[in-house]
């Protein structure tokens, strides 16, 4: 059995990468949830869909919020997983005494779904390790922590930054955008 090929793209794929941070993480992130949600597809669930029930299934019930934080995922794109959830019976609401509060649980389907799903996510998370390589990941992972938090860091920054700059241009009776 040969070893995967953990060198650097050449040729066609380096050439396919943009020189943008945020472009190339993108390409890739949209490429390998493709491979995903192609695995994923005899469960019922894309990748996106996996993360929040298996999510779920290890804290028991989570909020909105806390699955944002957890999963890194804005609100709107959360809030309509979660609705198509709901809707298919795999999740529900769970009652909070802060109403405002929306905390969702898997249901006995969910569980189920989850159970034909999680073979599936290890078929597809094992191939791109074996394409990858274990140590190749392990090292990528630790240099995509690290562009997480600085870019979390910095984008916490800019939006205070901006919400100041919002409030001044307000109080003096202009926009940011046009003027």
């Amino acid at each position: 059995m040969s070893r995967p090929d953990t060198s650097e793209p050449t040729g066609q794929d380096r050439q396919r990468l943009s020189p943008c941070v945020c472009n190339t993480l993108r390409m890739v992130s949209r490429t390998v949830t493709q491979l995903y949600d192609d695995i994923l597809r005899p469960s019922g669930l894309r990748v996106t869909q996996y993360s929040i029930l298996a999510t779920l299934a290890r804290r028991g019930e989570a909020n909105l919020r806390q699955l944002e934080d957890e999963l890194a995922i804005d609100q709107t794109t959360l809030t309509r997983s979660l609705g198509l959830l709901e809707g298919g019976g795999v999740i529900e609401r769970v009652p909070h005494p802060d109403g405002r509060i929306k905390a969702m649980r898997l249901t006995s389907k969910g569980r189920r779904v989850l159970t034909v799903a999680r073979p599936l996510w290890a078929q597809a998370q094992n191939k791109v390790l074996r394409e990858l390589g274990t140590r190749a990941w392990a090292d990528a992972q630790r240099r995509l922590a690290h562009l997480l938090s600085v870019a979390a860091k910095k984008r916490r920054s800019l939006r205070g930054r901006s919400r100041a700059q919002q409030g001044r241009a307000r109080r003096r009776g202009r926009s940011l955008v046009g003027g």
